[in-house]
C-alpha cells in the first residue's frame, strides 16, 4: 500500500463513506467522483441525513454522475439502515441493501470490518486475466466465477481490505488496459500473460456493436426572467424527476429565432449531436413548466441540459 493514491475514502474506515464512494465509483471514473464525493458527503454527513433527504434535492447533489438509479437506491438503502438502527456489519446483510451487489458487499465487508471477501471489479478482472493468462471472454459469467475463485485463493485472509485495495490499485495504475507497466509491476514472475507476450491481448472482451448517432435539437424558450423545461416522469425509465429543456417536435408551435449552441454527448453506445435554437411560445405547451432563470442550478438538471445551458451565453453554475 506504499504507492496507493491518496484518494478521500481511504483515510476512513467510516462503512457509509465506503459506500458512498463504492456507489459513486460504479462505472464512473476517479477523477469525475472526487469533487461529487466531498460534496455529497458536506450535504447528506450521515445515513439519516441521506435517508431524509427530499428526493430532488438528492437527485440535483447526484446530477452529472449518471446511472440516477444508484443515487434512488442509496436514499431506499439509507431508510432500510436507519430503521435496523445501524449500519450492516456482514456481507450477507449489506449485501440485502438496495442496489448493493457482490462487489459492493465485499468491498464494505474487507475495507470497513476487515472480512476475507474478495473483490471483482474492472481492474481486478484485468490483473487476474493477465497474471492467469484467461483465454476465455472477460464479460462472461463462467470466466468471472473461475476469476473469482482466483481471487478467493488469493485474499490475504489477515488483511483482506488492504489486499483488495492494492489489487485494484495494480489494476488501476500499473496493469493498464493498454501497455501496461509490467516492469513496475510485483506480479511480473508470476504473470502467465506476461510469460507468453499476451499482456496487450488479454483480458479477451467480445466486440461492442458500433455506436450509434442520433442528432437532435433543443429549444431556449425564456420569457420574464424564466425558462420553458419539462419534468421526466417519476416513472420513466430513464432521469425519472429531472428536467430538461423542450426538443423541437415537443413544441409544434415554437418560433424559431436562430442557433444558440452545438454539442456532442454520449450516452453508453449512442452518439448524440445537439443543438439548441432560441425559440419563443405565444403560450405554454401542456406539460411544461416556466421556472426562474436563477433557480435553475438548484434542479436535478440532466447533463445534456446542463451542457447546453452552459453553452448559452448567459450560462449556470457546473
Amino acid at each position: 500500500m506504499q504507492y496507493r493514491r491518496d484518494l478521500p475514502w481511504r483515510r476512513t474506515s467510516d462503512p457509509y463513506r465506503i459506500w458512498i464512494s463504492e456507489i459513486m465509483l460504479q462505472q464512473t471514473r476517479v477523477a469525475a467522483v472526487i469533487p461529487y464525493y466531498g460534496r455529497f458527503l458536506a450535504r447528506f454527513p450521515d445515513v439519516a441525513a441521506l435517508a431524509e433527504a427530499p428526493e430532488q434535492e438528492l437527485l440535483a447533489a447526484w446530477a452529472g454522475l449518471g446511472y440516477y438509479s444508484r443515487a434512488r437506491n442509496l436514499q431506499k438503502a439509507a431508510r432500510s439502515v436507519v430503521d435496523l438502527g445501524e449500519f450492516p456489519r456482514d456481507y450477507t446483510a449489506l449485501r440485502k441493501l438496495a442496489g448493493v451487489g457482490d462487489y459492493t458487499a465485499s468491498a464494505i465487508a474487507s475495507i470497513a470490518f476487515n472480512l476475507p471477501h474478495p473483490v471483482l471489479d474492472g481492474n481486478v478482472l484485468r490483473v487476474l486475466s493477465r497474471l492467469t493468462a484467461e483465454q476465455g471472454n472477460i464479460r462472461s459469467e463462467q470466466v468471472r466465477g473461475r476469476l473469482r475463485g482466483v481471487a478467493r485463493d488469493l485474499l490475504d485472509a489477515r488483511r483482506p481490505g488492504d489486499f483488495n485495495q492494492a489489487l485494484m490499485e495494480l489494476g488501476a495504475t500499473v496493469c493498464l488496459p493498454q501497455q501496461p507497466l509490467c516492469p513496475k509491476c510485483p506480479l511480473r514472475p508470476n504473470c502467465k500473460a506476461r510469460g507468453q507476450g499476451q499482456e496487450n491481448q488479454l483480458p479477451v472482451r467480445a466486440v461492442r456493436p458500433s455506436p450509434q448517432r442520433v442528432e437532435k435539437q433543443l429549444l431556449f424558450i425564456e420569457k420574464d426572467g424564466k425558462v420553458l423545461l419539462w419534468q421526466r416522469p417519476s416513472d420513466s425509465r430513464r432521469l425519472a424527476g429531472f428536467w430538461e429543456l423542450p426538443e423541437r417536435e415537443q413544441v409544434p408551435g415554437a418560433i424559431i429565432h436562430g442557433k444558440m449552441a452545438s454539442f456532442r454527448h454520449t450516452i453508453v453506445n449512442t452518439n448524440y449531436g445537439l443543438d439548441v435554437f432560441l425559440a419563443s411560445v405565444k403560450r405554454r405547451s401542456k406539460g411544461f413548466q416556466w421556472r426562474s432563470k436563477q433557480g435553475l442550478w438548484r434542479l436535478p438538471l440532466s447533463t445534456v441540459t446542463k451542457k447546453a445551458l452552459a453553452d448559452l451565453p448567459w450560462g449556470i453554475p457546473p
